[in-house]
C-alpha cells in the first residue's frame, strides 16, 4: 500500500493549533495510508497529542518556532520568516520530504510560499488558486480566483489545463468541460485577453474546451472548469458569497414574517439543511493552489476539524492521481503561439 506523505501547518489559521491537531488525529484516523508531518513548535503540538496514541506512528514533527500571522506582509514574510511553520511544511515539498503540504495560514503567503519556497512545474507560467464550489447540478472549479491579477493568454489556456487534471483525477469527471469567462458567448465577443485565449485554447489537444462562459452560466454546472483571470475571477468569488449570504439573510426574515411563514419554514427545514450541508466550505477543505511543483490545499482560515479533515483528503487524492505528473505531460498539448 502507498503512503502519501502530507506536510500540515499545524499553527496557521484562526483555531491553530487545536483545532489543525484534531483535524489531523481525525484525518489518520480515517485515511490509513498517510503520514503527516506537522509542523510547529514541537513540545506544544506533542502536549495536544496525548489521546491519539492509535496514531502517532504516523505523525512526525518539522520544528518550527515561528508564525507567519495573518495581516503579514506575504513575499516578506515567507522570505524572513524561514522557521516558520508554514515555510518549513513548504521546504518539506521542495526537498520531497512531503509530496503535499496543508495551510490554513495567510492566503498571500501560501501563494508566494509555493511560488519561492517550492517552486513552478516547469513550463508552467503561474501557479492558480482554484476553489471548487458548489453548483445546481454538481460542484465546478473556478481557476483562478485571485493568485494572478494580470493574465496572458497563455496562462488562461494553462489555467484550463490545470483545473481539467484536477476536475478529473481527484473529482472522478471523466472529461471535465472547460469554459473561458466572458461578456457573451460568441466568438467576436470580449476584449483582447479573452479572444486571443479563446484561440489558444480551441487549437490545444489536453482537454476539452466548451467555448465562452457567461458569469450567468457559472454556477448551473454546466461547465466543470471555470477560466478566469485572477481579477474576475476573485470578483465572481467575492460576489457569489456575498449574495449567498445575503439571499440566507432576506430568507429568514421572510421566513419568521408571518405565522404562515413560520410554519412553512419549519416544515422545509430538513431542505435547508441539505441546502446548508450542501453550501458549507468545511465539506470541501479547501483551494489547490496548481502549477506548483507539489500538491498544496489552502484551507479557509476559519477551518474547523471537519475542513482540515477534508483538506487533508484533497491532498491525499492530488498525490494518488498524480495531477502534478499530469499536468506536467499535459502541457505537451497545448499551444505556445497561434
Amino acid at each position: 500500500m502507498s503512503e502519501y506523505i502530507i506536510a500540515l501547518d499545524a499553527m496557521g489559521g484562526d483555531h491553530a493549533p487545536d483545532v489543525i491537531v484534531a483535524g489531523a488525529v481525525a484525518g489518520l484516523r480515517r485515511y490509513e495510508d498517510i503520514r503527516i508531518l506537522l509542523s510547529g513548535p514541537e513540545a506544544r503540538l506533542r502536549g495536544l497529542l496525548t489521546e491519539a496514541e492509535d496514531v502517532m506512528d504516523r505523525i512526525d514533527f518539522l520544528p518550527a518556532d515561528d508564525v507567519i500571522l495573518m495581516d503579514e506582509s506575504p513575499m516578506l514574510a515567507v522570505r524572513k520568516k524561514v522557521n516558520s511553520s508554514m515555510v518549513q511544511a513548504m521546504l518539506a515539498v521542495k526537498d520531497k520530504r512531503a509530496g503535499a503540504v496543508v495551510s490554513a495560514g495567510n492566503t498571500g503567503a501560501v501563494l508566494a510560499g509555493g511560488m519561492l519556497r517550492i517552486g513552478r512545474i516547469p513550463g508552467i507560467e503561474r501557479p492558480a488558486l482554484a476553489p471548487v464550489l458548489p453548483g445546481v447540478k454538481q460542484h465546478f472549479m473556478l481557476i483562478d480566483a485571485g493568485a494572478n491579477v494580470d493574465c496572458q493568454p497563455k496562462y488562461l489556456e494553462q489555467f484550463g489545463l490545470m483545473g481539467s487534471v484536477y476536475m478529473s483525477s481527484v473529482m472522478g469527471i471523466e472529461r471535465p468541460v472547460v469554459g473561458l469567462v466572458n461578456i457573451g458567448t460568441e466568438e467576436e465577443k470580449g476584449n483582447k485577453l479573452t479572444k486571443d485565449t479563446y484561440q489558444l485554447m480551441k487549437a490545444q489537444k489536453s482537454y476539452y474546451f466548451a467555448g465562452y462562459a457567461e458569469a450567468r452560466d457559472v454556477p448551473t454546472g454546466d461547465y466543470d472548469v471555470v477560466v478566469a483571470d485572477g481579477f474576475d475571477g476573485n470578483i465572481i468569488l467575492k460576489y457569489t458569497e456575498g449574495l449567498v449570504n445575503a439571499m440566507m439573510t432576506m430568507l429568514k426574515s421572510n421566513l419568521s414574517s408571518s405565522k404562515v411563514s413560520k410554519v412553512g419554514a419549519a416544515l422545509s427545514r430538513p431542505a435547508f439543511r441539505k441546502f446548508k450541508r450542501n453550501m458549507d466550505y468545511n465539506n470541501i477543505g479547501g483551494a489547490p493552489l496548481l502549477g506548483v511543483d507539489g500538491a498544496v490545499v489552502k484551507a479557509h482560515g476559519a477551518s474547523g476539524e471537519t475542513a482540515i479533515v477534508n483538506a487533508l483528503r484533497q491532498a491525499r487524492e492530488m498525490l494518488a492521481g498524480n495531477v502534478v505528473e499530469k499536468i506536467r505531460t499535459g502541457l505537451d498539448g497545448l499551444v505556445d503561439t497561434l
